[in-house]
């Protein structure tokens, strides 16, 4: 459908979630993806889950995000294991939910390394081997929050907007070299992530997470919390041949639940 087979794909924090979701997709649709955690255990069981899909390749790397050295070492094993990159996904676990209050600096801290640090070393390590591929592309997963703060997120509504000034800064960089730099922000998808935020709340007004679950999806017009897959679907148009004129963007995936113009 997306004609991506054989692209050789770079997934991180992707043994469960939305970077899993995105991760299914393009193995389903015959990419050849590696996907990275910190988590031993639940990186080798997500990658037994993408090898029984289908026609692409799946490979795993350990590494932790917030660490440059693990992440040097993810974009050389992904090299050696694909023989070159073609694209990059960007996708990070979050950090600690809580409003500026709640958080201590050492939170901020951690935060700037996961949600900021590890997009530049990142981009950093591949450039060097997407700048050789014809079809490259840089795609970085944030959050809908960028534009519209989320209550007790005040890590992510601060701290991923910079992302953004990257995306901007890239994609005038590398357009000129044909690479893509594009953006995608997940609203309210449905994964641990959600009942975490859900339960946070929950602790604070009295309700049951069920109930804070429902009122979140009160507020999506589509009337349903999003599924990591269809986060995927997005990412695999934006890393296809079909997107070859769409650079600099930021795409909100979320059922239409920002208010905002722009």
């Amino acid at each position: 459908m997306f004609d991506i087979e054989g692209l050789r794909v770079l997934v991180t924090a992707s043994s469960r979630g939305i970077g899993f979701g995105i991760a299914k997709v393009l193995v389903r649709e015959g990419a050849k993806v590696v996907i990275s955690s910190r988590n031993r255990e639940r990186l080798y069981r997500a990658l037994h889950e993408l090898n029984s899909i289908g026609s692409g390749e799946a490979y795993a790397v350990q590494a932790d995000l917030t660490r440059r050295e693990d992440i040097e070492r993810l974009v050389r094993e992904t090299v050696d294991r694909l023989g070159g990159l073609d694209a990059l996904v960007y996708v990070t676990g979050p950090p600690r939910p809580g409003r500026f209050q709640d958080l201590r600096l050492d939170d901020w801290d951690y935060g700037v390394r996961l949600l900021i640090m590890s997009a530049v070393w990142l981009t950093y390590y591949s450039l060097p081997y997407i700048m050789e591929s014809t079809n490259p592309s840089i795609t970085y997963v944030t959050s809908v929050a960028v534009r519209e703060p989320i209550e007790t997120i005040a890590l992510s509504n601060t701290l991923r907007i910079s992302v953004h000034g990257l995306v901007k800064t890239l994609a005038r960089e590398l357009g000129r070299k044909n690479i893509r730099v594009n953006a995608v922000l997940p609203g309210y998808i449905y994964t641990d992530r959600i009942k975490e935020i859900a339960s946070d709340k929950a602790s604070r007004t009295g309700k049951s997470v069920d109930e804070v679950i429902n009122d979140m999806v009160k507020e999506v017009p589509l009337g349903r919390i999003g599924k990591p897959e269809e986060v995927g679907y997005l990412v695999a148009f934006l890393i296809s041949k079909y997107a070859s004129y769409i650079n600099g963007a930021s795409i909100p995936i979320d059922g239409g639940l920002l208010r905002s113009v722009f």
